[in-house]
């Protein structure tokens, strides 16, 4: 994307910034993103397409040689060490090159593992705050929606 443009209002404005191949892929992964979670919102956070579900849940980014992927947490490095490897850049990062074969379903892989983590995260919090109150709270009506086991 070319950085003296504005910031993107919406996704779509965002994938039109980027030449065919690479708009194709960034649709590709949004696809992958939509599939795999849902109930998932999109919107554009920091500059680049963001999926929030139960808290910020994946972001994404094109640039001229790779896509960038965020974040990829500690849980994330330790779920997938082998096959982040040769992607990891930084703490943070994963960068796909553009000139190999993206990876989507490590981007599947991902998304669901995140989902997961921020399932498990959003309800220990209810949990805490219906303790809180005094009531009882049961985590298995959530993980239904998208066919997981109760972690």
């Amino acid at each position: 994307m070319n950085k003296k443009q504005p910031i993107p209002k919406t996704v779509d404005d965002y994938l039109g910034g980027f030449p065919q191949a690479i708009r194709a892929c960034l649709r590709k992964i949004r696809t992958t993103i939509k599939r795999t979670a849902p109930g998932a919102k999109e919107s554009i956070s920091y500059g680049i397409p963001t999926f929030k579900l139960n808290g910020p849940l994946i972001y994404f980014a094109g640039f001229n040689a790779h896509i960038g992927l965020y974040p990829m947490t500690t849980t994330l490095r330790r779920q997938f060490p082998k096959e982040l490897s040769e992607y990891l850049s930084g703490k943070a990062t994963a960068k796909f090159p553009l000139d190999q074969p993206i990876p989507y379903t490590l981007i599947e892989q991902i998304v669901r593992f995140r989902v997961k983590e921020n399932l498990v995260k959003a309800n220990k919090m209810k949990m805490a705050s219906a303790q809180k109150k005094g009531r009882q709270y049961g985590q298995e009506d959530h993980y239904k929606k998208y066919n997981l086991s109760v972690v």
